[in-house]
């Protein structure tokens, strides 16, 4: 019994240590950009990774990825958070084209890279399923992160992490029914695999929609911001483990969670404070778990087993670009023929090369049972396709983006954001400069800061009005972020009132047509 004991503080010990370590080498690449400015052209997680290589390269490695750390500790809290930040007005407007992408993008991607897989390279159809359904789902956090920075229309960020979100469903689904019959405990059948399919995503939706229904009521209850921060985090991992205890889609359930506690019971159940602290939780967990992933991601490279399967890297990356292709170009176009709202050509083009693949498939590799044959090639094979669209394709979105001149008028919204927030801040300083009647202070000095105030407001102001005058399209982004300033300020007021009972009428309703008014009035 003492044995076991401190055979376990020495192992808790140990792991311990390799997290510190891991954590100080993020936090060290993540001050990497403030140094030398010429990091400053890589997005952070790209450059996380081009770090881990470069440990492996000297065969340092970190911590031995497992699929449960990836599946288990690091994909919930960044599903829920992605979820939680995803408007339901713009995903709504989307969802025929991300559905469409996320369901049969998936199966097109799975069969185009199989079929090439095993014509081409003559590897078994078993391996080859086995590997495209791994790399079927994608993770395009660093281009999204990068659409952030450079002020990306919020289309293309929300038709990319909303495919993102839901494909990651789909792909864990259709890599666990082709492990099961690799293994031959289900048959291939059609009824079957519908049948499961609609259970799995069915199991998800419902007790993902349940907790966060009944978290959304449950805060409305009290004003506990640690509290109600507690319970999101409670929530993302509680629902991904008791749906996958139930034989449901844990990916499915933590979207569906994390969509409606962001969009209903962030409304509802938190005053705009608490909003903010828990939306800055999640921003620091995501930032948190990213660092580690990605780091871990190029640590676990192992050059010799790549240099062994680079023709079945090389014919995968080439399937696997073509089907994304042949996914979005078609998909988008019966999308737009169904919702007679079109994607334009260039969003397309980023839309496919933006199809990057992270960590989902990396967790999926290495959860292939030891007992099946070609495991280790199977791992290589995905290892090394998903280091290609980090480093090629990841590296090459920014310069895309600004070929296909889709970066717009960011750089003018955020100098005009900066002007507008400049003088807001200033003319609260004026009014509690006038407002503050206090002895002592010399009315000499108080009209002097008045008069600079005063002064520095008309600048600004000759500023805004020239921005808006030499770019027209300013105003209806103006407008446009007026709206939605007085929209929130209603919604604020409405679950106010509901918290303190003096409104009965349920607020999801109220909101709507709120929405609903808005949206006519837009």
């Amino acid at each position: 019994m003492v044995l076991e004991s401190a055979i376990a503080e020495e192992v808790i010990t140990n792991n311990l240590k390799q997290f510190l370590l891991v954590l100080s080498v993020s936090l060290g690449v993540a001050t990497l950009p403030q140094i030398f400015s010429w990091f400053r052209n890589i997005p952070y997680t790209l450059l996380l990774v081009i770090v881990g290589l470069g440990l492996a390269l000297v065969d340092v490695r970190l911590v031995t990825l497992s699929p449960e750390l990836i599946l288990f500790i690091f994909l919930p809290p960044l599903l829920f958070e992605a979820a939680w930040n995803l408007k339901w007005s713009e995903l709504k407007r989307d969802l025929v084209p991300i559905c469409l992408y996320a369901v049969f993008g998936v199966l097109i991607a799975i069969a185009g890279v199989a079929i090439a897989l095993n014509q081409l390279v003559g590897i078994s159809l078993t391996t080859a399923l086995l590997i495209a359904a791994s790399l079927s789902a994608t993770d395009p956090v660093s281009v999204t992160a990068l659409f952030r920075q450079l002020g990306v229309g919020s289309r293309l960020t929300t038709l990319m992490e909303g495919e993102s979100l839901f494909n990651d469903g789909m792909a864990v689904v259709a890599f666990s029914f082709l492990v099961a019959l690799s293994l031959g405990t289900v048959e291939l059948e059609f009824q079957p695999i519908l049948l499961q399919l609609f259970t799995v995503v069915g199991i998800g939706v419902a007790v993902g929609a349940f907790i966060g229904f009944g978290i959304s009521y449950l805060t409305q209850r009290f004003d506990l911001p640690l509290v109600e921060q507690s319970l999101t985090l409670v929530s993302a991992y509680g629902t991904y483990l008791i749906i996958e205890d139930l034989g449901g889609s844990g990916v499915i359930g933590v979207v569906t969670t994390g969509l409606i506690l962001g969009n209903f019971g962030s409304r509802i159940g938190m005053n705009p404070r608490t909003r903010i602290i828990v939306s800055e939780f999640w921003e620091f967990l995501a930032f948190f778990v990213n660092s580690i992933v990605f780091l871990l991601i190029g640590d676990q490279i192992r050059f010799a087993s790549l240099g062994e399967n680079l023709q079945i890297i090389m014919v995968t990356v080439v399937a696997m670009i073509l089907m994304r292709a042949v996914a979005i170009f078609i998909l988008s176009k019966l999308s737009t023929s169904i919702t007679k709202s079109d994607i334009s050509l260039p969003e397309q083009t980023i839309l496919w090369w933006g199809g990057l693949r992270g960590s989902v498939s990396i967790a999926l590799a290495l959860s292939v049972p030891v007992t099946l044959p070609e495991r280790e090639k199977i791992i290589a094979t995905v290892f090394g396709v998903v280091l290609f669209t980090l480093l090629v394709q990841g590296l090459t979105i920014k310069p895309l983006l600004e070929k296909l001149n889709l970066l717009g008028d960011a750089p003018l919204r955020e100098q005009y954001l900066e002007f507008v927030a400049r003088h807001v801040a200033l003319e609260r300083v004026l009014e509690h400069l006038q407002a503050d009647k206090r002895p002592g202070i010399d009315p000499e000095f108080r009209r002097y800061q008045e008069t600079l105030i005063k002064g520095e407001l008309a600048d600004l102001r000759i500023e805004i009005d020239k921005l808006q005058d030499e770019y027209p399209n300013l105003q209806s982004f103006t407008t446009e972020q007026f709206r939605g300033e007085l929209l929130a300020i209603e919604a604020d007021t409405y679950a106010e009132f509901v918290k303190s009972g003096r409104l009965n009428k349920e607020l999801a309703s109220m909101l709507e047509d709120v929405l609903q008014n808005n949206q006519k009035e837009g």
